[in-house]
């Protein structure tokens, strides 16, 4: 094989199974960033989704082609059709993607923190669960014994507030179910 034919293969490959989809995801999805604690989670997610739409693309502008074309579709180099639509769709999905800010360092709107009132059940569970085993580590430490009363007092009172908050805790979720 010659060294043309391989980069015709090359050529081939990407536009038919990864640049299509990956401008379009990058389009559908500008806030998706690389960095952070997510970032790998990130990279496998834009890698497959860019494998499947490239290939649903493929399989739609083939469709397309193979029904409306006059005389029927024959995929040929010589004659890219196919190579050329997906081309052009991946430019126009390419421009979406930029406008909408997808490859620029920060998104365009950066999303804020949740307040607490917006918190969700899983804020909510992990503030529970962080509660849950303060509290199981103090009574542990009552348990075993502590001998200075001035600690053991601290501790039923750190106990207690944390009861309290809890308490809280559930009551707010409860308000905010019953609105």
């Amino acid at each position: 094989m010659s060294l043309a034919s391989d980069l015709e293969a090359i050529a081939g490959f990407l536009l038919v199974f990864i640049i299509p989809g990956f401008c379009l995801a990058r389009a559908v999805f500008p806030e998706w960033r690389f960095r952070g604690p997510s970032g790998l989670r990130r990279v496998v997610e834009l890698g497959t989704l860019s494998f499947v739409l490239s290939v649903v693309l493929t399989v739609l502008v083939g469709y397309v082609l193979l029904s409306f074309a006059p005389g029927g579709f024959q995929a040929y180099w010589s004659d890219p059709v196919l190579e050329t639509i997906l081309a052009a769709i991946s430019a126009v999905a390419l421009v979406f993607a930029w406008v909408r800010g997808s490859f620029r360092r920060m998104p365009l709107v950066p999303t804020a923190p949740p307040t607490p009132s917006e918190e969700g059940a899983w804020e909510l569970t992990r503030d529970l669960d962080r509660l849950g085993r303060e509290e199981r580590r103090l009574r542990h430490r009552l348990r075993v014994g502590v001998e200075d009363p001035t600690e053991r007092d601290r501790m039923n009172n750190r106990l207690e507030e944390i009861r309290q908050e809890c308490e809280e805790l559930a009551r707010r979720r409860e308000a905010q179910y019953a609105q």
